[in-house]
């Protein structure tokens, strides 16, 4: 595990969010529309979104899609339980990822941008055992 304690954008957070569950499947035009969340129930690995407003838009098999405006928050967690992550907002669409992250997580993080591979480097760097 991995912990996480950067800056991301609502945005890059969405986009991993999307790919860690329902890339294969999500409609194209859900993956596009930057107001389209995944949301998951609890006992299959919790995915929550927290917004001023907020719509149900389609679910399709364990993900339910919602339209949200104004996310103050998104809490995930993967259904293996080894991921565990809150994006919380502090202003409009940038905010902070802190949480504990599985490997596969890191390498959906880094390609959905939330961290660099510069990050990853330096995490493998500073936490290298001799």
């Amino acid at each position: 595990m991995v912990t996480i304690d950067t800056p991301a954008s609502l945005e890059n957070f969405r986009k991993f969010v999307i790919a860690s569950t329902c890339s294969s499947f999500a409609p194209q035009s859900y993956i596009e529309d930057t107001e389209v969340f995944a949301e998951r129930e609890q006992n299959l690995g919790s995915i929550y979104v927290e917004a001023a407003d907020k719509v149900t838009l389609k679910k399709i098999r364990d993900i339910t899609f919602v339209n949200a405006r104004d996310v103050l928050g998104i809490i995930y967690n993967s259904k293996t339980g080894n991921t565990s992550l809150k994006w919380r907002q502090h202003s409009r669409n940038n905010g902070k990822v802190i949480g504990e992250a599985s490997s596969n997580s890191i390498v959906n993080l880094s390609s959905c941008g939330v961290i660099t591979l510069d990050w990853v480097e330096n995490y493998v760097k500073n936490n290298k055992k001799d």
